[in-house]
């Protein structure tokens, strides 16, 4: 079977590449597997499946310490049983180990209950995945596109080919559409077309990585000063109501040597303990910053790698391309020498 999905397989990429001529073939892949995993309605489900194969194993399990007790049972009193009642237990030992196996076929087997509910589960989810394949394929050209999860053995796959991510863009787009307004689908639209653009071209797919890391980083400066800041807040409010209360305790004459030493204890271990989490908070941000710029250093300088091995290799091509012509034009001029 593998071996005919295999000729079959090569048979198209013949075709494509004759029919293509004009343009390179285009070939794409999914992970069926991680597209159903980060399907919110499908690991629901899979979830109530898993318990309830789950309950399936107890009912087993509980079946299973009932036969070996009866063995237990039978073991311990063999002696003095007669022979007819020791081949009537072992009868009624063997009918439960059987209903034990049935059970497990019913519920595990090949075709047991486990395997057709998930059948039932996914197939609605696959027939969403394969006409979002289809949409994708037709916008964007796509000669073949396979499954990585399936039988087909796939050696190597370079990342940029995984179109996954599209698909499950395409499904929750589909679900997001049908609780938008007509102004909140044109800004959906929008920002569609900006997503496509980025899967495009994987220049912008880069960018984009590299804005969206910076964001981040930035984000969590933001969270990190405003926890800070918070932080400062709560303490001031703290030593505020402590001086209204001395205050007022002041005016009462209630105040004693041991308290204005105990809020000068207090006051130095806040304002260490808000030095030192400053500090901190600095110090990670730092670490951070620098993270990131190095990690956007290395990625710029990929891009450049790649870009200029790209003009390397179109240059060579040229000049392969110009050797040949002028060894064609060579060949030809002595063609025309001899039959002169």
């Amino acid at each position: 079977m593998r071996k005919q999905f295999l000729f079959l397989f090569l048979a198209f990429i013949i075709l494509g590449t004759m029919n293509g001529q004009t343009r390179g073939t285009k070939i794409g892949y999914i992970d069926m597997e991680y597209i159903l995993q980060n399907v919110t309605d499908y690991t629901e489900a899979k979830s109530q499946l898993d318990q309830k194969a789950q309950k399936w194993k107890q009912e087993i399990e509980i079946k299973k310490i009932e036969v070996n007790k009866l063995k237990d049972a039978l073991k311990a009193e063999k002696a003095l049983l007669t022979k007819q009642l020791i081949d009537e237990r072992e009868t009624e030992i063997k009918f439960l180990e059987g209903e034990i196996i049935d059970y497990q076929q019913k519920r595990f087997g090949p075709n047991g209950d486990l395997i057709q509910q998930k059948i039932v589960l996914a197939k609605p989810i696959q027939d969403q995945v394969f006409t979002a394949i289809q949409d994708i394929a037709e916008a964007k050209k796509y000669d073949f596109i396979f499954d990585k999860s399936s039988d087909l053995t796939m050696l190597f796959t370079a990342k940029r080919f995984d179109i996954s991510e599209q698909v499950l863009r395409v499904l929750n787009r589909t679900e997001k559409r049908e609780q938008l307004t007509k102004k909140q689908l044109k800004d959906q639209e929008t920002k569609e077309s900006k997503e496509d653009a980025v899967d495009e071209n994987p220049v912008l797919a880069d960018r984009k990585k590299v804005l969206d890391e910076k964001k981040a980083a930035r984000d969590q400066v933001i969270a990190d000063r405003k926890l800070l800041q918070e932080q400062k807040k709560k303490e001031y409010d703290d030593r505020r109501k402590q001086l209204l209360s001395e205050r007022e305790s002041k005016k009462n004459g209630t105040v004693s040597a041991s308290s204005k030493t105990e809020e000068t204890k207090s006051t130095a271990v806040v304002n260490d303990s808000s030095k030192l989490a400053s500090k901190k908070v600095i110090e990670d941000a730092k670490i951070k910053q620098a993270a990131d710029r190095a990690t956007t250093l290395e990625e710029r300088k990929k891009v450049i790698e790649d870009r200029k091995k790209a003009l390397e290799d179109k240059k060579k091509k040229i000049l392969e391309e110009r050797e040949a012509l002028k060894k064609a034009k060579a060949e030809k001029l002595k063609e025309n020498t001899n039959k002169n």
